[in-house]
């Protein structure tokens, strides 16, 4: 599973064909052409070489131009990274495990370091439905306060400051996915608080309490120093036992005190080209509303073992394909009944997120289910699920032409009035089927 797919996974989470599939490592896009429903989605091959070639020049430099282009955005007052001043780990190690092993080690490295960094394409795991995911963001940087920010790079343009909503949405999804990742990474390098506190409020308390102290031994210091003076305010006090003002600055901090720090800010920098040119500007994109929703959903997500425990004995997705890897034997009859023993949850949206839409929209109208009209029409009618159970409430009218106490019915049998009358005051019109 990538983000993408556990982004649309999360916006269906019903779907325990896509859970299933996804989670096995099926190739749907084969699988969907075996069945004769190829899916007619998915970037160009053109698309993707100016995906990479956009995303390198945004990269060059060691970073150094990413970095600045964010602290532009976060416009927060702090001092801008100066030449040599951002980082970049090597993160290469052996398999996805290492890799996330190594992205994990870092974070963790630079956080404590107090210092920019740039993370190019780390990696981290999430567990979905009892099955690890391993994620890819495009790059994450480090800030030196502590803090993580996701930077997702697209190609589409950003003209005048804003985008395509669509796709701007489609990119803060799945850059949710890649926060909720990233928030389980921070959680493992921050050390519990001892008072069971929140560890982003004990990281601030943690600094508080340090400064506090070293201001309070050095103002007790110069009052002791200044004894036979007589009363002297702390501030002279300092200043006349610290000319340089070192008092001013608090102690360095420990690694240990820095891992606190580690939190994963909830505003990713989405870079795009800049009005269809190959410059990048970017925008920070707030992702809170779409990383509540994607936890919840992937917490309601059946676990694979329960939904592959359903399926009947020697249940396979394995297409036989031919010594050249490319052509499928298996009898699109077989292979259809296999993709039915799992339950799917098909809605209009799927088509642009899934390779399998295709078949289950085909699935779905031959059975006449209302699913295949939309989510909002389906929640709309109640317990009516089929299409001739639609119909039938719509056009049997009792004599009296009484209310049935059931809004939709009573609904569909008024649009059904108006839908007659309409057709009868134009007789030369064409009814609809």
């Amino acid at each position: 599973m990538d983000a993408r797919a556990l982004a649309a996974l999360a916006a269906n989470p019903g779907c325990r064909r896509r859970a299933l599939l996804d989670g096995a490592g099926v190739d749907k896009g084969a699988l969907a052409s075996a069945l004769g429903a190829p899916a007619n989605f998915g970037q160009s091959q053109f698309a993707h070489q100016r995906g990479n070639s956009f995303e390198a020049r945004v990269k060059a430099d060691g970073g150094a131009d990413l970095v600045r282009l964010l602290h532009e955005r976060l416009r927060d007052g702090s001092e801008a990274p100066g030449p040599g001043a951002v980082a970049t780990p090597d993160l290469t190690a052996p398999g996805p495990q290492g890799r996330t092993a190594r992205t994990a080690l870092a974070l963790r490295e630079a956080t404590e370091a107090g210092r920019w960094a740039l993370l190019d394409h780390p990696m981290v795991s999430l567990d979905v439905a009892g099955s690890p995911a391993f994620l890819e963001p495009d790059a994450v940087v480090v800030h030196p306060d502590g803090s993580w920010t996701v930077v997702e790079i697209k190609s589409f343009p950003m003209v005048d400051g804003s985008a395509d909503p669509a796709k701007v949405g489609a990119a803060a999804r799945q850059s949710a996915v890649y926060t909720l990742a990233l928030e389980r990474v921070a959680s493992m390098i921050r050390r519990p608080p001892e008072d069971g506190g929140d560890t982003a409020d004990a990281a601030d308390a943690v600094d508080a309490v340090a400064v506090e102290t070293a201001s309070a031994a050095k103002t007790a210091e110069a009052a002791g120093g200044a004894e036979t003076a007589g009363p002297v305010a702390p501030a002279e006090a300092a200043a006349s036992a610290d000319p340089a003002g070192t008092a001013a600055r608090e102690r360095p901090v420990t690694p240990a005190e820095a891992a606190l720090r580690a939190r994963v800010r909830h505003h990713v920098l989405l870079v795009c080209p800049k009005d269809f040119s190959n410059l990048p500007t970017a925008e920070m994109v707030d992702v809170r509303k779409q990383l509540a929703v994607t936890r919840r959903q992937l917490d309601r997500l059946t676990r694979i073992e329960e939904i592959a425990a359903a399926l009947p004995e020697g249940t396979t997705f394995d297409l036989r394909l031919t010594d050249d890897g490319r052509t499928p034997t298996r009898p699109v009859e077989e292979l259809t009944a296999a993709v039915e023993a799992v339950d799917a949850a098909y809605a209009p949206e799927c088509l642009s997120t899934c390779e399998l839409a295709a078949h289950c929209r085909t699935r779905s109208r031959a059975a006449g289910r209302v699913e295949a009209l939309g989510r909002g029409v389906r929640g709309e009618l109640g317990g009516l699920t089929t299409m001739d159970a639609v119909l039938t409430a719509a056009m049997e009218r009792p004599a009296d032409d009484a209310p049935t106490g059931d809004p939709t019915v009573d609904a569909l049998r008024r649009a059904a009035a108006l839908r007659a009358e309409a057709l009868a005051s134009h007789p030369e019109a064409v009814a609809c089927r």
